[in-house]
């Protein structure tokens, strides 16, 4: 569905001359994409959790973002990630064009950061940055064994990632076995289930979501793991942008280094 209504707004946007010149960005992933293609300055409002584009107004969180204050901006392309938190009607009440940002893969990440490019009219832009996450890719280093992979989101209630999450294909690219419970993107889930799947790595992030976790080697249920356990910053791995190809990267070599 998603991807059915991303192709049927780049055929309306392809058979007009739209190019956007005022962006509110409300998926903060897609910061990054828009800072790396040069559009800063086209960048009006963003939630008040993005970094990047300093002068732009702060609109909310991206969980609730204010209205008004998007409205008042007179944005002609709003950047979502989902329906969930600003829905159609709350966009229609905008009137500006709507993109939204969601990959779950490094190859949605790329093809959706070529279409958000068509929009803003910075084409050869993305075409070099595209390029230079593949040339990323081709650094990686082929590992005998996967090691199998867990990755935490947040201690209590504990909750790991699902193969639906873009931290699923980073892991797997990376060269380790992605091991999970299911196909969402967050999944609740029990210590008695962690020992049951034997992870060998035990990657944990520290965050907004984790705020001050305990470390999973000092919880007594894991004291029956002979797990590596593995630290990460939450906003580095979490959102999928250009960032994702650092962190395959990164894993490939923390990978190679614990044989």
């Amino acid at each position: 569905m998603f991807l059915l209504r991303a192709a049927l707004l780049l055929l309306l946007f392809a058979t007009s001359s739209f190019a956007a010149e005022r962006i509110v960005v409300l998926a903060p992933a897609a910061a990054d994409i828009l800072e790396q293609l040069d559009a800063a300055e086209l960048v009006v409002g963003k939630t008040r959790n993005v970094e990047e584009f300093p002068q732009a107004e702060k609109v909310g969180s991206h969980i609730r973002p204010n209205l008004e204050i998007t409205t008042a901006l007179q944005p002609d392309l709003l950047v979502i990630s989902s329906n969930r938190f600003f829905s159609q009607e709350m966009a229609a009440a905008v009137k500006a064009q709507v993109f939204y940002y969601n990959p779950n893969t490094l190859e949605e990440i790329l093809e959706q950061t070529r279409q958000l490019a068509t929009l803003i009219g910075r084409e050869q832009q993305a075409l070099q940055l595209i390029e230079a996450q593949r040339e990323k890719l081709q650094q990686l280093k082929p590992l005998t064994m996967a090691p199998r992979v867990m990755y935490e989101i947040t201690e209590a209630p504990l909750t790991i990632a699902g193969t639906g999450n873009i931290l699923a294909d980073i892991i797997t690219r990376a060269g380790g076995k992605f091991v999970s419970g299911g196909k969402r993107k967050m999944l609740r889930f029990n210590p008695e289930a962690v020992l049951a799947l034997q992870p060998e790595v035990y990657i944990w992030q520290v965050g907004p979501m984790n705020q001050n976790p305990t470390p999973p080697q000092e919880r007594g249920q894991y004291a029956l793991l002979k797990s590596a356990y593995l630290q990460v910053e939450q906003l580095q791995y979490s959102r999928a942008n250009t960032r994702s190809f650092d962190n395959v990267l990164e894993l490939n070599r923390y990978f190679l280094q614990r044989k």
